[in-house]
C-alpha cells in the first residue's frame, strides 16, 4: 500500500509529487505530463501571468522557470509574455528532475476501501493507498452554456478543446466570452485566416494595463506592490495569505472566488483583437440551432434589441466551474458523500483534505477555500507544501478504515450545514 497516489501531472500534481518525495512519502503520480498545456491550448498562445509568477514548486526551489530558461538560453523577462509551448517544456523538464517518475496512464476510478483508497488505471490495474490527491486541472470543469449543448461538437466547442485552430481557416467563427481565453483565441483565429466575432455578455470588455517595472521607487511599490497575481494590496492578500483567506466566512470566500480578478484581456493582445476581430459587448445568446451546415444564434443586447448571427462554428470561452459533481474520477458513492460549499465546490480543511479523510484536492477546486491564487500556477507552491503536511499527518494516524463518518476537523462545518 502506498502512502499517496496523485491523480494529475500538471503544475499542481508535479509540485505535490516533488514535496511528497522530499518528505519521504511512498508516492506515485499518474497522468499525461502537462497534457492540458501541450494538448489543449492552441499554438501561439502566451501565458498571461508574469514568468516570475509561474514556477512549479520543489522544496529546495532549485527548479524554477528562470533556472530552466537560463539553462536553455530562453527569455523569461518581466513584461514579456511567455509562450505556452515554452512553459509546457519547462513543466516536462521539472518532472524529469524534481518529481518521481510520472506514470502516464490515466486514472479512471478512485474509491474508498476498508484501509484507504483503491485507484484503478485505464488499463485495469488496481492500486491501494492511504491517501489520494486530486490534481486534475481544469479540463473536467469546462463550462459550456446550456444553449449550445444541442449543437454537437462539429458546430460548438469549448476553447480548451483546441490545440490547433488551423481547421477554421476561411470559416466564420463566433467566440463567446470576455476574458483572456476568448480574446486571445479570437486573435489567433483571425491571424490564421478565419472571420471572427466575439460576443460578450459583459457591457464592456476590460483590458489589463501593462505591468509597471519590477524595480520602482519605493513609494510606487508601496502604493501598488507587485504580486504573482498582479499589483495592489488586495492581491497581496490573495497571493501571500491563502491560509488566512481560508479563515474568512464561507460566503465571503465563495463570493470573492467568483468575482476577484474577473475576465479581462492582456494588454499585449488588445491591438491584435482590434486588427481582425469584430467585438460586440453587452450581447447574450438566447437560442441556438443548426441551419444546414451552419449555426444560427438568436441574441439580445443590453437595450433589449433582438439580433441574429449565422456562423460556421461557436467556441465557448466561458471558463470553468469546479464543482464536486464534476469530479467524475471519483466513484459515485464517494462523490455523493463529499461535503460541498455553497457554490458546489468540495469542502476542504486547512490542509486541503476533503470531508473524506485521506482524500485531498488541489487547484481550481480549492479557489473558494483558499482564494483566487488557486486559479493560477502561482498557487502551486502554497498548495504543495500545505497539502503534503496534511498527508503526512493523515499517514501518521494510519486509520484502520476510511468511512464516510465525520472527522474531528470537519465536525463543526457539518454541524453548520445541518443547521441550514
Amino acid at each position: 500500500m502506498h502512502d499517496l497516489l496523485i491523480v494529475g501531472a500538471g503544475p499542481y500534481g508535479l509540485s505535490i509529487a516533488a514535496h511528497a518525495a522530499e518528505a519521504g512519502l511512498d508516492v506515485r503520480i499518474f497522468g499525461r505530463t502537462m497534457a492540458s498545456w501541450r494538448e489543449h491550448m492552441p499554438r501561439g498562445m502566451f501565458l498571461k501571468s508574469e514568468p516570475w509568477a509561474c514556477d512549479l514548486s520543489d522544496p529546495a526551489g532549485r527548479y524554477g522557470l528562470e533556472t530552466y530558461c537560463a539553462r536553455h538560453g530562453l527569455p523569461a523577462e518581466h513584461g514579456r509574455p511567455l509562450p505556452v509551448e515554452q512553459f509546457a517544456s519547462y513543466g516536462l523538464w521539472f518532472a524529469e528532475r524534481a518529481a518521481p517518475p510520472v506514470d502516464e496512464r490515466l486514472v479512471t476510478s478512485v474509491d474508498t476501501t476498508a484501509h484507504g483508497y483503491a485507484v484503478r488505471t485505464e488499463d485495469g490495474e488496481l492500486l491501494h493507498a492511504r491517501a489520494v490527491a486530486l490534481a486534475v486541472g481544469v479540463l473536467p470543469f469546462a463550462e459550456i452554456p446550456d444553449v449550445l449543448r444541442g449543437l454537437g461538437p462539429e458546430h460548438a466547442s469549448h476553447s480548451s478543446d483546441h490545440a490547433d485552430l488551423g481547421r477554421f481557416r476561411g470559416k466564420d467563427v463566433t467566440v463567446l466570452g470576455a476574458g483572456q481565453a476568448a480574446l486571445e483565441t479570437a486573435a489567433l483565429l483571425a491571424e490564421q485566416g478565419a472571420r471572427v466575432r466575439v460576443l460578450a455578455r459583459a457591457p464592456r470588455v476590460a483590458w489589463n494595463a501593462p505591468p509597471p517595472p519590477r524595480q520602482r521607487p519605493w513609494w510606487e511599490s508601496l502604493r501598488a506592490p507587485h504580486t504573482g497575481l498582479g499589483c495592489g494590496w488586495r492581491n497581496v492578500f490573495y497571493a501571500r495569505a491563502p491560509g488566512l483567506f481560508h479563515r474568512l466566512p464561507e460566503e465571503t470566500r465563495t463570493r470573492t472566488a467568483a468575482t476577484a480578478l474577473g475576465p479581462a484581456g492582456a494588454w499585449w493582445v488588445r491591438e491584435r483583437v482590434a486588427a481582425g476581430v469584430r467585438l460586440r459587448a453587452g450581447v447574450r445568446v438566447e437560442a441556438a440551432g443548426r441551419v444546414g451546415r451552419r449555426v444560427r444564434l438568436r441574441t439580445r443586447n443590453g437595450e433589449g434589441a433582438a439580433g441574429l448571427v449565422v456562423t460556421d462554428h461557436v467556441i465557448a470561452a466561458t471558463g470553468f466551474r469546479a464543482t464536486a459533481d464534476r469530479l467524475d474520477v471519483l466513484a459515485p458513492g464517494l462523490r455523493a458523500r463529499l461535503l460541498r460549499l455553497g457554490d458546489g465546490s468540495p469542502y476542504v480543511g486547512d490542509r486541503f483534505e476533503t470531508s473524506s479523510p485521506g482524500l485531498f484536492t488541489a487547484g481550481l477546486t480549492t479557489a473558494s477555500s483558499f482564494g483566487p491564487a488557486m486559479r493560477f500556477v502561482y498557487g502551486a507552491s502554497f498548495t504543495a507544501a500545505t497539502l503534503v503536511r496534511g498527508v503526512r499527518r493523515h499517514v501518521r494516524r494510519r486509520p484502520l478504515a476510511l468511512l464516510p463518518a465525520q472527522s474531528r476537523e470537519t465536525a463543526p462545518y457539518r454541524a453548520e450545514v445541518s443547521a441550514r
